[in-house]
């Protein structure tokens, strides 16, 4: 029952998302440089009457990486086929990709630097040459059968780039570095999808939503969604600033947009482990999450922020930490975003 639940639920968010999302560059909130570096890159292609170059998209999870894989779908009027790196972890599985694809079909892959080695490097050629030599039998029997594919752009999508071979990241034509939004941006976020929900509201309300978002639209409109539940429960017929407030303090999201497991963190780093640095192993065997989780999804707000501070030998609060959650200590000092 739970997997079922769960399966429905990640289903109504991409149903959400897929609601909300922008269908041209023009209506896409945010990330001013990408789009004007996206919108010569296609323009050009256009012009030229040929497919656009490779593209990668590099940034933290959230900020509209597959938004703008779309997009530029939407905006070539070629299809795209959508897939991730570690659904391919066999050179086969991308030679069957490759060689299905329709001229000038894009291709999108998430999270490449998830890719098999093998698989990485077949794409060498493919990206290249539109070619990939296929290993027909094994041992000294084995032949490479060279075959052809149909032109097609790349669209790779990475949130640690530094994984990514350096043949591999050369052979994309144009690379956009994806930034955390701004409070104003967000805050235009909000007020599409509030609009799209039917969820009406105060412009204090969705400011105080896109305050406490990471700088993340999918976060925002996470939240959004959140605070509408609450509102609905509680017979709020308009979310003003304290509705917003009282439903993000039930989902346990602070002034500062830190969650449940960030101030977990937190209290045992100014805690059990006040004044020391701390491992990742140790902090994941703690807190009961994969290693991964935290330095990708956790650390980077925290160390953003000015929470915590990585050091060679591990991570330590800073002060700024200690004064958020009303304790002593603490030698390290770092800003916060209510400093700033």
């Amino acid at each position: 029952m739970e997997d079922l639940l769960g399966a429905e639920s990640n289903e109504n968010e991409l149903a959400f998302e897929a609601m909300v999302r922008p269908n041209n560059l023009e209506e896409f909130v945010g990330q001013q440089t990408v789009r004007r570096q996206l919108e010569l890159v296609l323009e050009s292609a256009k012009l030229r009457g040929t497919n656009a170059d490779h593209i990668l998209l590099v940034g933290p999870p959230g900020l509209g990486k597959t938004t703008l894989a779309l997009i530029v779908s939407n905006e070539t009027g070629h299809p795209i086929r959508l897939t991730s790196g570690p659904t391919i972890q066999h050179a086969g599985d991308l030679a069957a990709i490759l060689s299905s694809l329709s001229p000038g079909e894009i291709l999108f892959i998430d999270e490449i630097h998830r890719m098999s080695r093998a698989a990485e490097e077949m794409l060498y050629l493919a990206m290249e040459d539109y070619r990939v030599d296929v290993m027909v039998g094994k041992g000294v029997g084995a032949n490479s059968i060279p075959l052809e594919l149909s032109p097609f752009t790349l669209i790779g999508a990475t949130t640690r780039s530094g994984m990514l071979p350096t043949p591999l990241r050369d052979r994309f034509g144009f690379t956009g570095h994806l930034e955390f939004y701004e409070a104003s941006e967000l805050h235009e976020v909000v007020r599409r999808s509030a609009a799209h929900l039917g969820v009406k509201h105060d412009e204090s309300a969705l400011g105080e939503i896109a305050r406490r978002s990471r700088g993340t639209p999918r976060i925002a409109n996470r939240l959004l969604r959140r605070v509408r539940d609450y509102a609905l429960v509680h017979n709020h017929p308009v979310v003003d600033v304290d509705i917003a407030r009282e439903a993000l303090s039930i989902f346990e999201v602070d002034e500062l947009g830190l969650d449940r497991i960030d101030i977990q963190l937190l209290d045992l780093l100014t805690g059990r482990y006040a004044n020391k640095a701390v491992g990742l192993s140790t902090l994941a065997v703690a807190l009961g999450e994969e290693a991964e989780t935290i330095e990708s999804v956790v650390e980077p707000y925290l160390v953003r922020t000015g929470m915590i501070v990585r050091t060679p030998r591990g991570r330590e609060a800073t002060e700024s930490a200690y004064r958020h959650l009303g304790k002593q200590g603490g030698s390290n000092s770092a800003p916060t975003l209510l400093d700033l």
